[in-house]
C-alpha cells in the first residue's frame, strides 16, 4: 500500500507534464493525486487519472491534498500556474529524479523540478520554480535564479549566472563565468562565450545576438 506517503497533484497534462509525473512515479517518496489541466484533452496520464480542470483545485485542498506541481515548460505559464496554486493552497515543493545527482551544498529553491540525469554541482543554487531538463548540468558555484528553464543536455559551466525567467535551449553550453540576463533566451545549440543582456536571443557557435523581428 502507499497511502502513507504524501500525495501530490501535477498541474499540466502536456507533454513536461508527462516527465514530472514520471519523476513523481519513480521517486517512491510521493504518491500522484491525479493530474488536472487547464483544457483536459486526454482521460490519463502514465496511468495517472486526469481529473479535470483547475475548478477541482479548492475540493482537493479540503480533500486533503496539499502539495501540488506547476508541470508546465513554458517559464511564465509556469510562474503562473504556481501562484493559481498558492492562492487554492498547495505548498509547491521541490521535486528531485532520484537519477539526478546533487553536490554538496547545492540548494533547490520551492516547486524546482530536477530531472533524471541531471546534475546540479556542489554549492550551486537554484530559486524558485526553477526547471532543470532531463540531462542538463548546473555546475560548482552556479546561480539560476527564480523561474528560468534549462533544457535537456544543456551545461552551464562553473560560475554562471541564470537569470530570472531565462530560457537556456537543449545541449547549449555557456562558458564558465558568464551571466546570462533575465528573460534572455539561449538557442538549441549555442555555445555561449560572453555575457548576455536581459532580453536577447542568442544562437549559434559562437552565440552571437538574433537580429529584432521586423514590425
Amino acid at each position: 500500500m502507499h497511502d502513507d506517503k504524501p500525495a501530490i497533484l501535477v498541474l499540466g497534462a502536456g507533454g513536461h507534464g508527462k516527465a514530472v509525473l514520471d519523476l513523481v512515479l519513480a521517486h517512491g517518496g510521493w504518491r500522484p493525486a491525479g493530474v488536472v489541466d487547464a483544457a483536459p484533452k486526454v482521460a490519463s496520464l502514465l496511468g495517472v487519472t486526469v481529473l479535470g480542470d483547475e475548478s477541482r483545485l479548492p475540493g482537493l485542498v479540503r480533500s486533503g491534498v496539499t502539495r501540488a506541481h506547476p508541470a508546465i515548460g513554458h517559464n511564465a505559464q509556469r510562474v503562473a500556474a504556481a501562484g493559481r496554486l498558492a492562492a487554492a493552497g498547495f505548498g509547491l515543493p521541490a521535486l528531485i529524479h532520484p537519477a539526478a545527482i546533487l553536490g554538496h551544498g547545492a540548494t533547490i529553491g520551492d516547486g524546482c523540478a530536477v530531472l533524471a540525469r541531471a546534475v546540479i554541482g556542489p554549492e550551486a543554487q537554484l530559486g524558485r520554480l526553477v526547471l532543470v531538463n532531463t540531462g542538463a548540468i548546473v555546475e560548482h558555484d552556479c546561480v539560476v535564479e527564480d523561474a528560468a528553464h534549462i533544457a535537456p543536455g544543456a551545461i552551464l559551466t562553473g560560475g554562471v549566472r541564470v537569470g530570472a525567467r531565462a530560457m537556456i535551449g537543449a545541449g547549449a553550453v555557456i562558458r564558465p563565468g558568464v551571466t546570462i540576463g533575465a528573460g534572455a533566451i539561449i538557442g538549441a545549440g549555442a555555445a555561449v562565450l560572453a555575457d548576455v543582456p536581459p532580453g536577447a536571443t542568442v544562437a549559434g557557435v559562437p552565440a552571437k545576438a538574433l537580429p529584432e523581428p521586423a514590425p
